[in-house]
This record gives structure tokens, sequence and C-alpha cells, in this order.
């Protein structure tokens, strides 16, 4: 792994890691994101090896993530990596939204240099608190060579964005992606890598330069016994720009909620068609338009993805 001498920047956004609670056996009823990026730093003696900057983007519950928030964090994760004494940047977040967030980074700047993205399922002043260990590895991961994109390192594992889920409610291995297995992981300190970092075309920031508040609307559809498409059908009526349908199995969807979707399409709303199976891709359909299946994609992040092709077109 890289020298610790390697300038890393972490970046807060809030969340559990950052969370605060009455009791030190508490784990579930406490105030996310009450606590200071530089208290976090602090409370891992092991990080005062290690060369940082900190800087506060926002201190919320990452259940509260929204698209102003996402631009903001973009626009400052850019601004650091551009720093050529920059050679990595670790973004601590909730994690009930983190798969949202980590594909959104790649997709807009598929950085050549490592954007670790961090979390804890329990709050930083539990007893049994996670977040100051997967902190050290995240800086640890953002720090190592040969290292770029965007991932996630949680629980000793380091995690690519595409397909990333958070997979429990509670327990403290609450992440999985997709049928590959992690990228990597750290153990006794050693990075063991498994397969290639993210890597892509960067959308630019151009693609999210407009205001949030104008951003279009794309909503998720669920597909369950009895889906008669009648939510579809008020979410065009609501002006809604894109839709997300999270099929059962395959992406399959019941006759009436199938029409519903045809008509949103005719209405020029543009389909994305996802499962809401945990893990398996959505191959495209034989007499499906191109583009509509969402492949290893979840639906909120197929529903990422479509709202920045809609940006893109703009």
């Amino acid at each position: 792994m890289q020298s610790p001498d390697s300038l890393v920047v972490i970046l807060a956004t809030g969340g559990t890691i950052a969370g605060r609670a009455s009791s030190r056996t508490d784990t579930v009823g406490y105030e996310a994101g009450a606590i200071g990026v530089e208290a976090l730093i602090a409370d891992v003696p092991e990080l005062a090896a290690h060369r940082l900057e900190a800087e506060t983007v926002a201190s919320i519950d990452s259940k509260d993530m929204d698209f102003a928030t996402w631009q903001r964090l973009a626009l400052r994760v850019a601004a650091h990596l551009v720093r050529p004494e920059v050679h990595g940047v670790v973004v601590t977040h909730g994690t009930d939204t983190l798969e949202e967030t980590a594909w959104f980074l790649q997709r807009v700047l598929a950085p050549a240099k490592p954007v670790v993205l961090t979390a804890a399922m329990r709050p930083a002043t539990a007893v049994s608190a996670d977040g100051p260990a997967h902190l050290l590895d995240a800086v640890r991961l953002a720090q190592a060579s040969g290292v770029r994109g965007v991932s996630l390192m949680f629980a000793g594992a380091a995690w690519h964005p595409l397909g990333l889920r958070k997979v429990h409610t509670l327990q403290g291995n609450a992440f999985a992606a997709s049928d590959c297995g992690p990228i990597a992981r750290v153990e006794g300190g050693v990075l063991r890598v498994f397969r290639d970092w993210p890597s892509g075309a960067p959308l630019g920031l151009r693609c999210i330069a407009s205001d949030p508040a104008a951003w279009p609307a794309v909503e998720i559809v669920l597909n369950h016994a009895g889906a008669d498409g009648r939510l579809v059908d008020a979410a065009v009526a609501a002006g809604v720009r894109g839709l997300v349908v999270a099929g059962t199995g395959h992406g399959s969807l019941s006759q009436r909620l199938q029409a519903a979707v045809d008509r949103a399409r005719a209405a020029g709303v543009a389909v994305r068609r996802a499962s809401r199976c945990a893990f398996g891709p959505v191959l495209p359909a034989p007499a499906e338009p191109a583009g509509e299946a969402a492949g290893e994609l979840s639906a909120v992040q197929a529903r990422v993805e479509l709202l920045l092709s809609l940006l893109a077109r703009a």
C-alpha cells in the first residue's frame, strides 16, 4: 500500500458514522450526523500517522440525501481531485442511500484517483462502534497504489459501485454487490485485490450544473400482486420525466402495469426496467426499446442512471 504521507481529503456528509446516542448501548435510537469530522478523525489515533485534510459538505441522515447535496459533493470531490498533491478522497456517508451516491459520483466523475466512500451501522458513541475501523481502512485504501474510481470500503471489503446494495437493516456486514464479490479486502493492513477498479468515461460536471430544483422528476414503481398501473398514470399526470419499474423476477411486469408503462412511454416518459430481487441482472427483452433494461443496477441506481441520462440530454 502507499505511504501514509500521501494526502487524503476526508469529506463528511453525516450519517450513522457520525451519529450520537444518549447511551453507549443504543445502536438504533441515535441522531445521525451529529459529530463533526474532526472528532471522528481524533477518535482514531492511528490516523495521526496519515496526512489528512477534512471538510464538512453536509451533516445529514442519508435518508434525507437530495440533489443539491449530490451536486455540492460532486463539486467538492472534483475540486480536490484536481489538486496534484491529493492522492485520494474519502467520503463519510450514511448507509441508507450510499449505493445511490456511489453510482452518482462514479458516473459523473469516473475519477482516475480513488474516491472511497465509507459508513457505519452503529453510531460513533456506541461501545461497539464500527466507524473507526471503516474510516481507517478507507484512508488506507485512498492512499494505496493502483486504486482508481469510486468504491465503498466497509467491514474490510472494497465494493464496486455497480450493483452495490445495502442488504441488511441492522447487521454490521450490511453491503454486497451483484454476483462478483468485492473488488478487494484489507486484511492485516494488506490490500488483496481480486477485480479491476471502476473505470469509464465521466459524464462531467456540466451534466449536473443546472439548478437541482429543476432536475427532472424520476420515480420508481414496484410490480407486485395486483399491480394495476394507477401509480404510473398518476406519475405521468404529475409531470414525471423518467420512470423506473422494479419488476418481479427478471424485471417482469403484470399485464396492467405493462400497459401503463407503455402509455407512459408513448407520452414521452423515459423508462428503465429493473428488478425488485436483491441480486441478478435484468437483461434486454426481445421487443424492448434499446437501453431500457437496467443490467446489474438496482432499481435505485437505475433511477440515478436515468436521471443523469435526462440531464445529459438537456
